[in-house]
């Protein structure tokens, strides 16, 4: 029986600026989205040569390919943007470092990298085969000798990673075969770009800079777009969970 989700996103309360992106509610469903490839039974062993699906080989475990692939990508990435949140939020210092906006824009970030990681971990946990063995495990990392109580670091890296967001979502969305998670994708990195900008702002209020040169060509008018093994080697930096992406370009 093929495995299929369907993903319902709840109205946002948009007097909350937290609750302005909310997606949950996925459930399995006879009828909804298919994540390609996804058509083996519960009970069925799972080819080692299927590399469409995330999983364990040669001892490590490898995101994938295809839409599989992507969504594992992203997952690994929003883990990252949200465990970093995380810690600047609980740090000892954030309510005397930053002012009350800045702990406003910080605080927003923190709640919607943790939705958009647990949909992820949602979608990929109800869509694939034997979710227990091949679902993409929490990852480690470390930042080294990064200060989370000092604002110029906090910041610098928020802006290093939100810039590596957008332009990862940018570049993979060519590979999505799914137009329902073509969609989805673009959703999320809009609300991505908000992010950067948001914190590019902070940086240097009263500028340019929340749509600066560096991420936007000022020719096309477009963002920068990375192919997935451009943006792990940056973000691979800061994860310390041995995985490869032998199979996304």
């Amino acid at each position: 029986m093929k495995n299929e989700v369907k993903i319902h996103e709840v109205n946002p309360l948009l007097s909350d600026r937290r609750s302005f992106l909310k997606i949950s509610g996925l459930t399995l469903v006879s009828t909804g989205l298919l994540l390609a490839g996804c058509s083996h039974d519960d009970n069925e062993d799972m080819p080692i040569d299927d590399t469409s699906l995330p999983g364990i080989r040669n001892g490590v475990f490898d995101l994938g390919s295809g839409d599989f692939g992507v969504l594992t990508y992203a997952y690994a990435l929003e883990q990252l943007e949200a465990d970093f949140y995380t810690k600047v939020v609980n740090a000892s210092s954030f309510n005397s470092v930053f002012n009350d906006i800045e702990k406003q824009v910080l605080t927003d970030l923190y709640h919607h990298e943790v939705i958009h990681r647990d949909f992820f971990k949602a979608a990929l946990s109800g869509a694939l085969p034997k979710p227990s063995t091949q679902l993409l495990p929490s990852l480690a990392f470390n930042y080294g000798a990064m200060n989370f109580n000092s604002r110029t670091e906090v910041l610098a890296t928020a802006k290093a990673l939100e810039d590596t967001g957008v332009a990862a979502y940018n570049g993979a969305g060519k590979l999505i075969k799914s137009a329902d998670y073509l969609v989805l994708a673009g959703k999320i990195v809009s609300v991505e770009a908000r992010h950067a900008s948001a914190i590019r702002s902070l940086i240097n209020p009263n500028s340019k800079d929340f749509a600066g040169d560096d991420v936007v060509n000022a020719t096309t008018g477009l963002d920068v777009a990375k192919d997935p093994s451009k943006i792990l080697a940056v973000a691979g930096g800061f994860i310390t969970t041995p995985f490869t992406a032998k199979y996304l370009p």
